[in-house]
């Protein structure tokens, strides 16, 4: 086996300028990955202190400029603003000039494709959507965490290659994700990601209620498990009362989550059809079990329960789960706040905190993936600072 080392990335000459649009935790974060591959951030933009404390701890010594000079300084700009924002930064930077022939122009974010730049590609830009499936913190520990994470990747095809090879030099995967499946792609993240934060966070507030003095030390290795066997297994991994159909025990649940956090029934209840339909589906929950425990959460949906009314539940036979959401199923005609079908809103979770990943040293040795056939021009005006809030970050 050779024992010779890789070369250090930094000792490599620069290939690229880079510069980001918006020092957000995903912005300032790609662009450290950037420069641990041997690309030269020069230039960045920032609104607000945390984007400029932010900017100043994760690439020290690039000067913090307007967006038009971004683009004057930059052969590659990472567009790192809220998902709403991109399309009105993007026209803008078109109208104004600031785009010149040959800049890779790339965006972060998960919900749009390439053909969200458009306006850009007619001004001669290089489009690429990355987007690392991934939630950030603001510090270094983000770099890291780049290592092994996965990137949905949109691009012409043409772009194809260089699009990936910038994924493989930041230490990710890249995943070709169709342009008309990027919103599905993007609901699927968040679905996993942030209701996972949400119900987790819920789920630490009761013990606190129930006087657990550590709710972070007793899910950890639970939902560790919960979350190691579901990427395993899929729904062979459901356990539980609802999955057991246990309708007591669900029963016993919704009155003292009505006693003690009412804001949360409605996503419990929620969660437990979905569960039941999935257990029964996969055989897990038997029919005759089903009967009684749709049963029950018709009944805490209907006029005895959070004052919304329901359909009948009509769930006895083995694809009866269905029927629990459908047309004529528990929580078809009523919402769970029992006026209009929309669920009542309590104190959810923040979809920033830390999920703690930390992977190895994201220093991609071996990446060099050049992209020495793209025309990198000079010039041009930039646009108004449009925000420099990351979107969804990931998954965020």
């Amino acid at each position: 086996m050779s024992t010779s080392q890789q070369p250090d990335p930094r000792d490599r000459p620069a290939r690229l300028t880079v510069g980001a649009v918006g020092a957000g935790r995903v912005g300032s974060a790609l662009a450290a990955s950037l420069r641990l591959a041997g690309h030269r951030p020069v230039a960045v933009s920032g609104v607000s202190d945390a984007s400029r404390r932010r900017a100043e701890l994760m690439l020290p010594d690039v000067p913090l400029v307007p967006p038009a000079e971004v683009l004057q300084r930059a052969d590659l700009v990472l567009l790192t603003v809220p998902d709403d924002t991109l399309p009105g930064l993007v026209a803008g930077l078109a109208e104004t000039g600031a785009v010149r022939p040959g800049q890779l122009l790339v965006h972060t974010s998960g919900r749009y494709g390439a053909k969200v730049l458009d306006p850009a590609l007619r001004a001669g830009a290089l489009p690429l959507a990355l987007h690392p499936a991934m939630t950030f913190t603001g510090t270094p520990v983000d770099v890291q965490r780049l290592a092994g994470c996965s990137f949905g990747v949109t691009a012409p095809e043409e772009l194809r290659l260089a699009a990936e090879a910038l994924v493989i030099e930041m230490g990710g995967e890249p995943e070709w994700i169709a342009e008309e499946m990027r919103p599905l792609y993007h609901a699927a993240l968040a679905l996993g990601a942030n209701h996972l934060v949400t119900l987790v966070a819920q789920s630490m507030e009761l013990l606190r209620e129930a006087g657990v003095e550590a709710p972070d030390r007793m899910l950890g290795p639970l939902l560790g498990a919960a979350l190691d066997n579901a990427l395993r297994s899929g729904d062979a991994a459901l356990t539980g009362p609802v999955a057991r159909g246990d309708a007591g025990t669900v029963a016993a649940h919704v009155g003292e989550l009505r006693r003690h956090a009412p804001q949360t029934v409605a996503g419990y209840l929620a969660m437990a059809r979905a569960t039941a339909d999935r257990a029964l589906a996969h055989g897990l929950l038997k029919p005759e079990l089903a009967e009684d425990l749709l049963g029950v959460l018709a009944d805490a949906t209907g006029p005895t329960g959070t004052t919304g009314t329901t359909g009948t539940t009509g769930a006895s036979g083995p694809s009866g789960a269905s029927s629990a959401t459908g047309p004529t199923g528990a929580g078809a005609a009523g919402g769970s706040d029992g006026t209009d079908g929309r669920p009542e809103h309590g104190h959810h979770g923040h979809d920033d905190l830390d999920h703690g990943h930390d992977g190895p040293d994201s220093s991609q040795d071996g990446a060099g993936h050049g992209h020495d056939g793209l025309d990198h021009g000079h010039g041009g005006r930039g646009d108004e600072d449009l925000g420099d809030d990351d979107g969804d970050g990931g998954n965020r």
